[in-house]
């Protein structure tokens, strides 16, 4: 049996995962995976991280107005938590009245590629993922 460029690149894709799900001898709590999808995962920090990406700086209100049905108070907790991730920085300026600014940090940039990766395969995919949807359904009506 001939082995293939691409059945290569499952076995090394097979391997990481081992690593990955391989048994702790201890238990613990915090998973790195988990926690950063859970982050990225939510409502709104990948509309908050995206228009970040595009804006460059941008300002409290005017990234609201960008997250359509975002409000105040939940930008206010994802930027929280964008920021506490290191995914975004914060500038205060001491003016009347106080001018705040967000910009994605450099690790919060390398997640845009990612997140900009997953967009295009998600694009490219399309066509598949509501073929096999047509499909599923079709199986069950």
């Amino acid at each position: 049996m001939e082995v293939t460029v691409a059945d290569n690149q499952l076995i090394d894709l097979q391997k990481k995962l081992a690593v990955f799900f391989q048994k702790k001898e201890e238990p613990h709590e915090f998973c790195p995976v988990r926690d950063i999808l859970d982050r990225i995962g939510d409502k709104w920090s990948l509309l908050a991280i995206m228009n970040l990406g595009y804006a460059g700086k941008i300002r409290f209100n005017e990234l609201k107005s960008k997250i359509d049905g975002i409000s105040q108070r939940m930008l206010t907790v994802t930027l929280r938590s964008l920021e506490r991730d290191g995914l975004i920085t914060r500038q205060i300026y001491a003016e009347v009245p106080p001018r705040v600014e967000y910009e994605l940090t450099s690790i919060g940039r390398n997640l845009l590629q990612q997140i900009w990766e997953l967009a295009q395969w998600a694009s490219g995919s399309m066509n598949e993922i509501v073929k096999a949807r047509i499909e599923y359904d079709s199986r069950f009506q």
